[in-house]
């Protein structure tokens, strides 16, 4: 991916969503062109001159300090996981620009997961791949792990796949969300060819997916609360939690679990109950 043009994008599309009235300037009413700030009032809110910040939105990053980078985040009123996104694009690391090994589910840690009876558990990688799960998150999700290797991907499967997508209530604030990772992990990763070409074919074959990767959101992993349906049990409301593993901080456990004694709970218990046979199914 051109990071010139990723870093240009990303600050015009972060400029264009705010309004002077946001960021505590006035507006005379004059007309605006273009939505957002203009770029002489964005530079006044973070301290450099006009040129300066001119030179970094047409992409030419080098050379500019963290110090510039955090002042014009905190003018962009830009979340964590925005900032980190702005150091990537501008400050890409040597090392971050190698091409990376295919990451391994450690023996261990998927023992853990099977391990965790009741409670619906995979391991998500880059570029949204589904690394493995346990036997409650085949029956909730399908057996992703089934799948060919290429297939076994959250971002192909919502937007390409048969049958995923119902598995979420919203489907379409899960799809923001994981085009959100993806464009968080294009910041770490620009050349890495697996993930340009699963975004070169997303774009290609849905047009949802082209309108979000635009929009350029970014969004690490998190905790909260996921409304899924199953086939059988109906909808659950259940709790999300995201565990970042300390020996591959790329590695993410997500686990699902159910207040105790509510319907979701009870219909979690009879699915564990029921076993795989009742599996979602699903097709990449």
């Amino acid at each position: 991916m051109d990071q010139r043009a990723e870093l240009s994008e990303f600050l015009r599309s972060r400029r264009a969503r705010l309004k002077p009235e946001d960021v505590g300037l006035p507006d005379f009413g004059r007309h605006r062109r273009v939505p957002g700030l203009r770029r002489e009032e964005l530079a006044q809110l973070a301290g450099v001159s006009v040129a300066y910040y001119t030179r970094l939105e047409q992409g030419n990053g080098r050379n500019v300090s963290m110090g510039v980078l955090d002042a014009i985040a905190r003018a962009l009123r830009l979340s964590d996981a925005e900032r980190d996104h702005l150091t990537h694009l501008a400050k890409p690391s040597q090392k971050r620009r190698r091409p990376t090994r295919p990451q391994r589910l450690r023996p261990g840690l998927q023992q853990l997961m099977d391990a965790m009876e009741g409670v619906p558990a995979y391991v998500m990688g880059r570029r949204t791949d589904v690394l493995g799960c346990n036997r409650m998150a085949r029956v909730l999700f399908g057996d992703i792990t089934a799948l060919p290797a290429e297939e076994r991907n959250l971002a192909r499967l919502l937007f390409l796949g048969d049958g995923f997508r119902d598995v979420y209530a919203d489907w379409e604030l899960k799809a923001c969300e994981v085009v959100s990772y993806l464009r968080l992990d294009a910041g770490c990763h620009p050349d890495d060819p697996l993930l340009s070409a699963l975004v070169g074919e997303l774009s290609v074959k849905n047009e949802l997916f082209r309108s979000l990767w635009a929009a350029h959101h970014v969004k690490d992993k998190g905790h909260g609360t996921k409304r899924l349906h199953h086939p059988l049990a109906g909808e659950l409301t259940l709790a999300y939690e995201t565990l970042t593993l300390p020996d591959d901080p790329e590695q993410h456990l997500i686990t699902f679990h159910a207040e105790p004694g509510s319907p979701s709970w009870e219909s979690l218990q009879l699915l564990a109950n029921w076993g795989t046979d009742v599996a979602v199914e699903v097709r990449g």
